[in-house]
């Protein structure tokens, strides 16, 4: 991926204690991406759609939220012609398999269960770095 070219991170999550949580990681890991949250779905369909949030970008995306849940928001874009080739990683409590199936269905990225990632949530940060410090991302 381009050097010059500053990739945006889309947060879609309304746990204030786990998008804190989230924020702090990113700092101690001193990844200084610019970070955008959303609270759920429909939030984050009027950021893209609006342009507030610039290309390239990756998506964190919750499942479990108020208004519009993950799955629902992933359809959306998914059936979005701008928007459809978002690359979308989701980051959930839930493990069951058929939320886990889902979202596979909708082309994401990867799955992380939180409690699961937990205390390795800063490995999964540096995962996450390598992959948009190398992956070409539509712009």
């Amino acid at each position: 991926m381009n050097d010059q070219v500053q990739l945006t991170i889309l947060m879609i999550e309304d746990d204030d204690v786990d998008a804190k949580g989230m924020e702090r990681s990113f700092k101690k890991r001193r990844i200084a991406n610019p970070i955008v949250r959303a609270n759920d779905g429909i939030e984050a369909l009027e950021l893209l759609e609006n342009g507030k949030i610039s290309s390239p970008y990756i998506i964190l995306l919750d499942l479990q939220m108020p208004r519009m849940n993950g799955l629902e928001f992933l359809t959306s874009i998914r059936n979005h012609e701008l928007l459809k080739s978002s690359v979308v990683f989701v980051l959930t409590t839930s493990h069951a398999e058929e939320d886990i199936t889902a979202a596979f269905n909708q082309q994401i990225a990867g799955y992380f269960v939180k409690d699961e990632v937990g205390a390795n949530f800063c490995e999964m940060l540096d995962m996450l770095e390598g992959y948009w410090r190398i992956a070409y991302l539509p712009r």
